[in-house]
């Protein structure tokens, strides 16, 4: 198994920027494509971007041309830049797999967005 440890969130005005960590206890993580996901209260968790082991990115609509994705195999670390925010990004944000099959969620990390 996997432990995974986001960090990075914040609380920050509409139209400013975070920048979220994601670190993987095993080297494993470097063969796997990967995933920032997001809960908002109330609302089922979603899929915000995804990363190959290659390196190769995706989107959701929502967080097109605000939100970039990236990872560093060699520090077994992810991350998600983050600009342009809105209060409608106001979330728990987690890393996973970007497959079926998970591994355990971390605690995720807290972003707030205020208007």
């Amino acid at each position: 198994q996997v432990q995974l440890v986001e960090s990075g969130g914040g609380l920050v005005q509409a139209g400013g920027s975070l920048r979220l960590s994601c670190v993987a206890s095993r080297s494993i993580f470097s063969f796997n494509d990967m995933g920032w996901y997001r809960q908002a209260p109330g609302q089922q968790r979603e899929l915000v971007a995804t990363i190959t082991s290659s390196g190769r990115t995706s989107y959701g609509d929502s967080v097109k041309g605000r939100f970039s994705i990236s990872r560093d195999n060699a520090k077994l670390t992810m991350y998600l830049q983050m600009n342009s925010l809105k209060p409608e990004d106001t979330a728990v944000y987690y890393c996973n797999r970007a497959s079926v099959l998970k591994w355990s969620w971390g605690q995720g990390t807290q972003v707030t967005v205020s208007s």
